[in-house]
């Protein structure tokens, strides 16, 4: 076991504590997606697992040996992990290609370049090599911040919310080039974010956090097809929420519903399209069952009353 957090306790001195009795394990070359909505204690966990917060209660062992976070480090953080905040923290004066390389040693420049050279392209910015920070947007920023957080090879990655400022094409490459580079390289990785959508196919268990709470540690599977309750399937996409007398009602297994898991059939229960708009891959279509609204995928363009499956 790479990192145990055993019954963590911390509050920011208010009444009502943050965590009580939290356990997580993570294994070695593991990806863990932290998720929940704002607030719920995603950025404090992984301050508190890098060691730049105190807890009150609690052991976080890294290795197996037991970690004291401010109060028993001179300089805050931990040697084996490397964690990149929202705020990033970068060397104002300095290129793009000098933050990469700030951790990595000048004894061998050529492979120091190499390396330097190869984060670049992780991260999309080979272009930006002369670039200082000033001069790129947010999201550029966060990325010459990952990559030298990488640029060490850490045990364990910590990343708060990593693509929150990327452009949508931008996301899609740089979250397959980082896991790809995270698996390769056999990083732990704790990534933090409220759209669970943007790390599914690659984390190997799915945390969710509910106001400071664990309330799922699950295979991603798993995760999706058995949420624990309605705010763990709201954060895995748009979904359908039914009341339990909703649920009774209309004689459903359980009370949340993702589009694509209702169809349509030849009977069932009878709706009325109040809308069909097409979304690229699918229909995306407004239906009313009585005059409560939900929403479903096709294939096709629908109008009328149709007959709905619910899988």
């Amino acid at each position: 076991m790479l990192l145990e957090v055993k019954n963590l306790y911390f509050n920011y001195q208010t009444d009502k504590p943050l965590f009580q009795n939290l356990n997580l394990n993570v294994d070695e070359g593991q990806i863990i997606a932290l998720v929940g909505e704002s607030g719920c204690g995603k950025s404090t966990l992984l301050s508190l697992i890098y060691g730049l917060i105190d807890w009150q209660g609690g052991d976080i062992l890294f290795e197996g040996e037991k970690l004291f976070g401010p109060k028993g480090n001179l300089v805050p953080g931990e040697s084996q992990m490397k964690f990149v905040a929202q705020n990033y923290d970068l060397m104002p004066y300095g290129t793009v290609y000098d933050n990469v390389g700030k951790y990595i040693s000048n004894i061998n420049l050529k492979e120091k370049k190499a390396k330097v050279e190869e984060l670049l392209d992780v991260v999309g910015l080979t272009e930006f090599a002369k670039v200082i920070p000033k001069n790129l947007s947010g999201g550029q920023q966060q990325r010459v911040a990952i990559a030298r957080a990488l640029a060490v090879l850490p045990k364990m990655l910590l990343l708060d919310e990593p693509f929150s400022n990327l452009d949508f094409s931008r996301k899609f490459e740089l979250r397959e080039k980082l896991f790809n580079y995270v698996k390769e390289n056999n990083l732990s990785l704790i990534i933090s974010t409220h759209n669970l959508e943007e790390v599914l196919p690659w984390a190997d268990k799915i945390v969710v956090l509910q106001q400071g709470r664990l309330i799922q540690n699950d295979s991603p599977k798993e995760t999706y097809e058995n949420p624990y309750n309605d705010y763990v399937a709201r954060l895995l996409g748009e979904v359908n929420i039914f009341t339990e007398e909703e649920k009774s009602q209309l004689n459903l297994k359980k009370t949340n519903y993702f589009p694509h898991q209702i169809k349509i059939a030849e009977s069932g229960v009878e709706a009325t399209v109040s809308d069909s708009r097409f979304a690229g891959s699918h229909y995306r279509n407004k239906l009313l069952i009585n005059d409560k609204p939900i929403i479903i995928y096709t294939d096709e363009f629908l109008e009328g009353k149709v007959n709905l499956k619910f899988l």
